[in-house]
């Protein structure tokens, strides 16, 4: 059960970004084109009952402020295991996401690469479910996961977005494409 949920807002690339942490660990990063309130409705099933305290040290202390400051600011940052998570999902979507954090920075792989890492090879559309719920976007690397015609596909920001943290890692080689809703 979990007691505490703290958040605090940052500036990334002149937009707001929000992170939310329990006591275990950061729990999710909400992209710039969401709210807090976006997200009340989780908030309320994972942690029922419990009031959101804004806590900036708290969540500087988990070292993703850092991280994703220095990755904006174009250093080649790779996933590290010395943030803490807190990653709430089924064992599935826990099994993508960290599969999701292997894909070296300025790296792209394809969801069928990524069934394929997990051993489920048929599980294609699953694994775009679970990129697509991935609650830690940038840290696990949902943004290097593209179609198998080397086109973006989906992305919970945007693909506008998806875009931009391509360029700022300066992958090439990948076109536009999509679903109209990503469009933003």
């Amino acid at each position: 059960m979990r007691k505490k949920l703290m958040y605090t807002t940052m500036q990334l690339d002149g937009r707001p970004w929000v992170l939310l942490a329990t006591e275990q660990g950061l729990c999710r990063v909400v992209m710039p084109n969401e709210t807090l309130e976006d997200w009340n409705g989780w908030i309320q099933k994972v942690a029922p009952g419990v009031e959101l305290e804004e806590n900036e040290p708290a969540l500087k202390r988990t070292g993703m402020m850092d991280w994703l400051q220095s990755y904006f600011a174009g250093e080649p940052m790779a996933y590290t295991d010395a943030i803490p998570l807190d990653l709430i999902g089924t064992n599935f979507q826990q099994e993508v996401w960290r599969e999701l954090g292997r894909v070296p920075y300025g790296e792209i792989r394809t969801y069928g690469d990524i069934a394929a890492a997990i051993g489920r090879p048929s599980a294609v559309r699953a694994v775009g479910a679970a990129n697509g719920a991935n609650p830690i976007p940038v840290l696990l690397p949902c943004h290097r996961i593209i179609g198998a015609n080397r086109k973006l596909t989906g992305f919970r920001g945007g693909l506008e977005m998806k875009r931009r943290l391509l360029d700022i890692e300066q992958i090439e080689g990948v076109t536009d494409g999509g679903h109209a809703r990503f469009h933003f």
